[in-house]
């Protein structure tokens, strides 16, 4: 990571109230592309890290059981919560976390995991730490839209701000996914420096959802 945590979210602070003004034509492509592919269920918990002001978590909050933001800056936390509570959400809840540790509440059987436009700015060792994590809570989706590189990005002309963000290539993010239990199932370029990924859990070999030994409509036995 290029700068501290606490350089980044006091950096945010400061642009929180101008934030979803300032947002690229990739940030809201990425942003839908996201929700699209996250696709919970009505009975599913999301977490959602580098929450910001909610552009993933609150239209997700719709459709999901329970949705839980996470942000390391107070300021886009609250401009997300401002949000949330003009359009009456009252099932999703935004508060302090971070990749690597995600303050998932005990209560929380996580679903789906999603992000966007945050893990950027983490170095690339630091990437595959924050996946370990998100891994370990089990959800069987994750979706990560990021600047990420698709080829070698126009040293003129990049897309992210060298000073303080650190995009990994696709092949990196894909081995830290697959490397945790995870294969990648969608693979959506947005611009050849940003994209989305979607990422489900490889079950292990011989596992079934199915009863042992259930019995067909005739009774008689099904294996």
């Amino acid at each position: 990571m290029k700068h501290s945590l606490d350089e980044h979210a006091a950096r945010f602070d400061e642009i929180a109230a101008d934030y979803d003004d300032e947002e690229s034509d990739e940030y809201r492509a990425c942003a839908s592309l996201v929700v699209e592919h996250a696709a919970p269920g009505p009975d599913d918990t999301v977490l959602d890290l580098g929450t910001g002001t909610g552009a993933i978590a609150l239209p997700l909050a719709e459709a999901a059981e329970r949705v839980i933001g996470r942000d390391i800056s107070e300021g886009m936390l609250g401009e997300a919560r401002e949000k949330a509570a003009d359009r009456g959400l009252s099932n999703v809840e935004f508060g302090e976390g971070r990749f690597r540790e995600p303050a998932v509440p005990d209560n929380a059987d996580v679903d789906v995991v999603t992000t966007n436009f945050a893990m950027h700015h983490l170095g690339d060792t630091e990437k595959r730490e924050a996946i370990d994590v998100i891994a370990a809570l089990g959800p069987r989706r994750i979706v990560l839209g990021d600047v990420m590189l698709f080829g070698e990005p126009d040293p003129d002309e990049p897309f992210y701000s060298p000073e303080v963000d650190d995009p990994a290539t696709v092949g990196t993010l894909a081995d830290a996914f697959t490397d945790a239990g995870y294969a990648l199932t969608a693979v959506e370029p947005v611009h050849d420096q940003v994209g989305v990924l979607v990422a489900e859990r490889v079950e292990p070999a011989g596992e079934s959802t199915e009863p042992v030994g259930e019995t067909d409509a005739d009774g008689e036995d099904g294996s």
